[in-house]
């Protein structure tokens, strides 16, 4: 049986960001030897014009959908079989239905491990048209160098993933509705294995939250100090003021932290329920939070969420102002996203306040709009006042400003590069990606 498995690219243009899906190196391992296998990855790669494939799989998130149905609708025939997995068709399994055969919904470790038998004893022709994990699998080793990477051009950057969940339940965000429940650690006996046989020098973990808990992550940079690696993550602003887990961070080799700052709004705060971050804003303690960090020698890529209520003009300037006179390594400034599964769209839906009845399929979206009609703002403002933070956070005087004025973003060779690296490809990927269409 002939197998294509294709990442899904969200728009049209080609984009100089793409790190390694590590979903490709995990198909390669789940999919029985005695199939023909092969990838693409669309954000890097033109597509074949026809696939002669008995089952073509689609690795599909949100922005991507409308151009996976495309894909679907072109690729189709009699004889093939059109497979949809990731985070919107399990959020969407009805939509995803209408244009493939079979949805896959949750972790593959399960989902395609049964697929594949089905096919196997059914000719072809699986049973099922919904496969959905029950996530409770077990994570496993996955080998950081597959076959299924060789020839294509990714940034030098080794992707792990030591977790899957996340352990908040945050107002926006979709991780709850692809890893509901509890949070799933994988062994440190594998993590430790795929660090150390990674040919990148850089690593990043693709954890939505590394801190789950003080003795797991203790136990985790305890582990790979001795591989000499360097590597960033994702982690929760709670970090903050824990010195001696940010001491071992930072002897294990993390040299950057993403943080979602997301609102400097208590009231924001309140309704996305981001506790943590809460916590420290109410204590006036935000400041010394970024501090605390720089003092243990981490720089910090901040992410922020524009267009909650209280949010104003007026409050994208002052969040713009803010992430520059901290002189974060990196920021992000994204207009409030509504996605498939969260408790924010449906709220949105009931209070009337949709722009588009389903924004990832709307042919007069673009890139950057807001998606919904803001309570203290019009939309345009909140379009608008993001694309100008991000626009002029990114100018290479901002970049040098911050690089010169805070010692943690040019301590070291490697910070230097590393900074000038990501807002370089994050300067690019901004003016290619703002107004575009999906």
């Amino acid at each position: 049986m002939k197998i294509a498995f294709i990442k899904v690219n969200m728009m049209y243009s080609k984009g100089k960001d793409a790190l390694k899906p590590l979903v490709f190196s995990l198909i390669e391992e789940l999919t029985p030897a005695c199939h023909e296998l092969v990838f693409y990855d669309e954000r890097i790669e033109t597509l074949p014009d026809t696939l002669d494939a008995d089952v073509i799989a689609l690795s599909v998130e949100t922005f991507a959908a409308k151009r996976a149905y495309e894909l679907a609708e072109k690729y189709k025939k009699k004889d093939n079989l059109i497979v949809m997995g990731g985070f919107h068709p399990t959020a969407m399994e009805e939509e995803a239905l209408e244009h493939a055969d079979v949805v896959l919904k949750g972790d593959a470790e399960d989902t395609w491990v049964q697929l594949m038998e089905d096919l196997d004893k059914n000719n072809g022709y699986p049973p099922k048209r919904v496969y959905a994990s029950d996530n409770a699998c077990h994570m496993s080793y996955v080998n950081p160098n597959a076959a299924c990477f060789q020839g294509k051009k990714y940034l030098p950057l080794g992707m792990i993933q030591a977790s899957r969940g996340c352990k908040f339940n945050c107002d926006f965000c979709s991780i709850k509705s692809l890893y509901p429940g509890e949070v799933r650690q994988k062994k440190i006996e594998a993590i430790v294995r795929e660090i150390k046989e990674s040919k990148e020098k850089l690593i990043f973990f693709i954890d939505d939250n590394l801190f789950v808990d003080e003795e797991s992550a203790m136990e985790l940079f305890t582990a790979i100090k001795p591989l000499k690696k360097k590597w960033a993550c994702q982690i929760s602003l709670e970090i903050a003021f824990r010195d001696e887990l940010l001491d071992c961070m930072h002897d294990a080799g993390c040299f950057m932290v993403l943080i979602g700052f997301e609102s400097l709004s208590e009231g924001n705060l309140k309704i996305m329920k981001k506790s943590a971050n809460l916590k420290i804003m109410q204590s006036s303690q935000m400041e010394e939070a970024i501090r605390n960090i720089y003092r243990h020698k981490i720089m910090i890529y901040g992410m922020f969420v524009l267009g909650y209520d209280y949010d104003t003009a007026e409050s994208i300037e002052a969040t713009y102002q803010f992430a520059l006179n901290h002189n974060l390594a990196v920021a992000n400034f994204n207009p409030l996203m509504l996605l498939p599964g969260t408790p924010l769209l449906t709220r949105m839906e009931e209070e009337g306040r949709l722009r588009f009845k389903k924004w990832w399929l709307d042919p007069s979206y673009r890139y950057g709009d807001a998606m919904f009609v803001p309570k203290s703002m019009s939309p345009e403002e909140l379009r608008d006042g993001c694309r100008n933070a991000r626009y002029r956070f990114n100018t290479w005087r901002s970049i040098l400003k911050r690089l010169f004025a805070e010692k943690v973003n040019h301590r070291s060779l490697l910070h230097i590069i590393v900074f000038l690296a990501i807002n370089g490809i994050s300067q690019s990927e901004i003016h290619r990606k703002q107004g575009e269409k999906l």
